[in-house]
C-alpha cells in the first residue's frame, strides 16, 4: 500500500513538471520579464521567416494545387504574419506592467500553437499534389521552418517545445504511415532531431534562467552597493554625496523646465554638549532619533539628507512658497524641541535652518547652497532656533564681508586694530576693581569697522588667531602700566581654544609680557565652548593652570549654560545684558537675575552683570545683591590712554 502510493506521488510529480514544461512561469517575473524582452526582439524575425519560407512554397504549388490551396490559404497565412510582425514592432516599444507582461507570454503561448497547427495543416493538405520533387521541398520547408521558429522562440521555453511537438508529430506520423522506406527512415531521422533540439532547448531554457538569476543578484548587489555607498550608515537618511547629485539633479530639471526649488540646511542646537557630556554612544542615539523627528515632519517628496555630524540638508522641489517651509521649519524646530530620553534623564535640542531659493538665491548650485549655509550662519548668531531666508540684505553683507576679509588680509594688524576698555565696578565700594578689553579696527580705506562685523568675518576666513594675537599683545602691554591689584577681560573665539597650537602662542605672549596670569581674565562664550567642547575644555583648563581667570561670557542666552557651568572650571559668570535692559519693567528678566545670581553665589562663582546703563537698573541690582556690575552709567569704553586719568578722577571721587 505504501509503495502503491509512494509510485502514485512520483506520478503526480512527473506529470506536475511536463505540464510546467507548457506553461509560463509566473513565480518569477525577473525571468518572464526577461523572456519577454529577449523573443519580443526576435519574434519578428519569426514571421518574416513564414511569410518568405510559405510564399516560396506556394510558388512551387500555385501551378499543381487547387487556388484555394495553393494561392489563398498561404495568402492569408501571409496576412496573419505581417498583422503580427506590425503587433510586435508597436509592442516593443511600449512599457509593461508584469500583468500585462504575463498576459502576452500566455496569449504567444496560445498563438504558437494556434499558429504552427495550422502551417502544419496546410503544408500536409500540400502533400498530396506535385512530384517528388514538390513533396521534398514540402519536407524541406517543415524542417527549416520548425528550426527556424524554435530558435526565435527558445527564450520562451513553453512556447518553443510546443511548436516542436505541433510541428514535428504529425509529420513523424505522416511519414511512418507511408509505404516509402526512405520517408519511414526519413521520420526516424526527425525523431531522433526533436529530441536533440527539444534537449538542447531544455539546457539553454535552464542556463538562461541562470543568467538571469545571475544578473538579478549582480543588479540587487550594485543596488545594494549604491545604497551603501549613498546612505548615512546612522541615520540610513541620505548622505551628502546623494544630497549633492539630487541638488545637480534638480537643477538640471529646472533648467529645462523652469520650476524653482530650495534647499535648506539644518543645524542642531545644543548637541555637541550631549554629545561631549554622555559620550558618542548616547550622541549617536540622539542623532538616530533626531533623523527620525526630522523625517517625520517632511513630505515624502522632500528629499532630507544628513550632511555630516548634526547637520541635516533638505530639498523642496516644484516652486515651494516661502510659508510651506516656515511651516516645515516650525514642524520640525517644534518635534525636536521634545525631550530625549537617554536612560534615566532626558537632554533638550533646538535647532536652526537656513534656506535658499532657486533662482533667486543663487544660479548655480553651489553657490546655492553656500547662501543657504549663509543663511544658516545668520540664524545661529541672530535667530536661533528659527529659519531663515537668504535675501538681498544677506547679498549684501556677503558682498561687504567679502570687502571687509579682503581689506582685514592686507592689513598692518598691528597699526590699525587697538583697544578700549570699559570698567567693572565693585558696586559696594564703587571701586574699579577691572577692565574689560574691546577690539576695535579703523582701516585706512573702509574708515572704523566694529568688532560685530569684522570678527565674524576674521572667523570665517580663518584670520581670527591673527587678530586674536595682535589684540592681547596690545592689551597686555596696557595691563602693565595699569595699577598692580588691576585685572583685565579679555575675549577668547572658539578658534582660538579649538587649536592646541593657538593656545600655545597665547600662552607664550603672556609669558613674554612679564605680567602676572592672575591679573587677566579670558571671557568665553556657550558658542565658542559648543565649537569643540572637548578642547575647549582643555584648552580653558591649562590657562586655569597657568592661573589666569576663566569667565563665562553671556550667560542665560544659549541652550545649554548649567552643562558648561558643570564642566569647566569657571570663575566668574557674565550675566547677559538682554536681562538688564528692562529688569525694572519685566518680572521674567528680575527673576531670571535673581535666580542667577543666586546660582552663582551657591556654586562660589563671581557674578558679573553686564548693561548697567540707568540709576534704577544699579538701584534694583544691588537690592539682589549683585557686586560686580559694567555698563554707560560708569563709563563708557575708553581709549589706554584716558584709563589711568579715569582711575585718578575715581579715586579722587571716592576720597
Amino acid at each position: 500500500m505504501k509503495i502503491s502510493s509512494l509510485k502514485i506521488g512520483h506520478l503526480k510529480s512527473a506529470a506536475t513538471a511536463l505540464f510546467a514544461l507548457f506553461r509560463v512561469p509566473t513565480d518569477n517575473m525577473e525571468l518572464a520579464r526577461a523572456q519577454y524582452s529577449a523573443f519580443t526582439k526576435q519574434i519578428p524575425l519569426l514571421y518574416v521567416l513564414l511569410s518568405i519560407n510559405t510564399i516560396a512554397v506556394a510558388f512551387t504549388y500555385a501551378p499543381l494545387a487547387p487556388p484555394w490551396l495553393g494561392i489563398y490559404i498561404p495568402a492569408m497565412l501571409c496576412v496573419l504574419c505581417v498583422a503580427r510582425l506590425i503587433h510586435w514592432a508597436r509592442q516593443s516599444r511600449t512599457e509593461l506592467d508584469d500583468d500585462n507582461v504575463l498576459h502576452q507570454l500566455r496569449r504567444t503561448n496560445k498563438l504558437a500553437i494556434i499558429i504552427a497547427a495550422g502551417f502544419t495543416a496546410w503544408a500536409l493538405s500540400l502533400y498530396d499534389y506535385g512530384d517528388a520533387y514538390a513533396h521534398a521541398h514540402v519536407s524541406f520547408y517543415m524542417a527549416v521552418t520548425v528550426i527556424g521558429c524554435i530558435f526565435c522562440l527558445m527564450h520562451l521555453r513553453s512556447a518553443a517545445i510546443s511548436v516542436t511537438l505541433v510541428v514535428n508529430i504529425p509529420y513523424i506520423t505522416f511519414f511512418l504511415m507511408q509505404p516509402q522506406i526512405s520517408l519511414k527512415a526519413m521520420a526516424l531521422n526527425l525523431t531522433f532531431v526533436c529530441a536533440a533540439m527539444i534537449t538542447v532547448l531544455m539546457i539553454y531554457s535552464r542556463d538562461f534562467a541562470r543568467l538571469v538569476a545571475s544578473r538579478g543578484e549582480t543588479h540587487r548587489l550594485s543596488d545594494e552597493n549604491f545604497r551603501i555607498a549613498n546612505l548615512d550608515s546612522l541615520t540610513q537618511l541620505a548622505n551628502r554625496r546623494l544630497f549633492f547629485a539630487e541638488l545637480e539633479r534638480q537643477y538640471a530639471s529646472a533648467l529645462i523646465d523652469g520650476r524653482g526649488f530650495a534647499i535648506g540646511i539644518i543645524d542642531l542646537d545644543g548637541f555637541k554638549p550631549i554629545n561631549d557630556t554622555y559620550g558618542h554612544t548616547t550622541g549617536d542615539r540622539v542623532l538616530v532619533e533626531a533623523a527620525q523627528r526630522i523625517r517625520q515632519a517632511c513630505a515624502d517628496d522632500l528629499i532630507l539628507a544628513r550632511l555630516g555630524g548634526d547637520e541635516f540638508g533638505f530639498i523642496a522641489s516644484r516652486n515651494p512658497a516661502p510659508e510651506d517651509l516656515q511651516a516645515l521649519s516650525d514642524s520640525i524646530t517644534g518635534l525636536l524641541r521634545l525631550p530625549f530620553s537617554i536612560g534615566s534623564s532626558s537632554v533638550q535640542l533646538g535647532c536652526s535652518i537656513g534656506v535658499a531659493f532657486y533662482p533667486q538665491s543663487a544660479d548655480t548650485p553651489d553657490v546655492l547652497f553656500e547662501r543657504a549655509d549663509y543663511a544658516l550662519y545668520h540664524a545661529k548668531r541672530h535667530h536661533r532656533g528659527d529659519m531663515v531666508v537668504f535675501s538681498e540684505e544677506h547679498e549684501e553683507e556677503i558682498r561687504s564681508h567679502g570687502i571687509i576679509e579682503r581689506t582685514l588680509q592686507n592689513a598692518d594688524l598691528d597699526a590699525e586694530l587697538s583697544m578700549i576698555y570699559q570698567p567693572i565696578v565693585d558696586t559696594t565700594t564703587g571701586e574699579t576693581i577691572a577692565f574689560e578689553a574691546l577690539a576695535r579696527w579703523h582701516s585706512p580705506t573702509l574708515g572704523f569697522v566694529g568688532p560685530d562685523q569684522f570678527i565674524p568675518v576674521a572667523e570665517r576666513a580663518g584670520l581670527i588667531r591673527r587678530v586674536t594675537r595682535t589684540l592681547l599683545k596690545k592689551a597686555l602691554a596696557a595691563l602693565k602700566t595699569w595699577p598692580a591689584d588691576m585685572r583685565m577681560s579679555f575675549n577668547l573665539s572658539a578658534h582660538d581654544l579649538s587649536d592646541s597650537e593657538s593656545v600655545v602662542q597665547i600662552i607664550a605672549l603672556i609669558n613674554r609680557s612679564g605680567i602676572n596670569p592672575k591679573r587677566l581674565d579670558f571671557e568665553i562664550t556657550e558658542t565658542s565652548v559648543s565649537h569643540d567642547f572637548v578642547q575647549a575644555r582643555a584648552a580653558v583648563t591649562t590657562f586655569k593652570a597657568l592661573g589666569v581667570g576663566i569667565s563665562l561670557d553671556d550667560f542665560g542666552t544659549g541652550y545649554s549654560s548649567l552643562s558648561h557651568v558643570h564642566s569647566l572650571p569657571l570663575d566668574k559668570i557674565k550675566v547677559d545684558r538682554s536681562f538688564v535692559t528692562d529688569i525694572n519693567t519685566n518680572p521674567v528678566s528680575l527673576k531670571i537675575v535673581k535666580s542667577l545670581t543666586a546660582l552663582c553665589a551657591d556654586m562660589d562663582l563671581e557674578c558679573i552683570i553686564e548693561g548697567v546703563e540707568t540709576e534704577a537698573q544699579l538701584a534694583t541690582l544691588m537690592e539682589l545683591g549683585c557686586r560686580r556690575v559694567q555698563g554707560y552709567y560708569f563709563a563708557r569704553p575708553m581709549p589706554e590712554c584716558d584709563v589711568l586719568p579715569y582711575l585718578d578722577l575715581a579715586t579722587a571721587k571716592r576720597a
